[in-house]
């Protein structure tokens, strides 16, 4: 992802799960100001990786653009964070 914007997640909703379509992001856990730091993960060659701050589980699926998510909403426009 060098020279992009490494897009951001958050799971302030408590799923389970969360797809991605990419394999490496950012990690914020809650929505702030309850977030953690902002942990860059990536998947390397697996298909997933869980946060070692919040334990949320991020799993690759590849139908997804950069910044959609299943379940919808899960992630954080860093530009707009006050």
């Amino acid at each position: 992802m060098a020279g992009g914007k490494t897009p951001h997640f958050h799971n302030s909703e408590g799923h389970a799960r969360i797809e991605v379509g990419v394999k490496e992001f950012m990690c914020i856990g809650a929505l702030p100001p309850y977030d953690h730091p902002h942990v860059f993960l990536d998947m390397g060659s697996d298909s997933e990786k869980v946060c070692p701050y919040c334990s949320t589980l991020y799993v690759y699926n590849s139908a997804l653009k950069a910044e959609e998510t299943t379940p919808l909403g899960c992630a954080f426009d860093i530009s707009k964070a006050a």
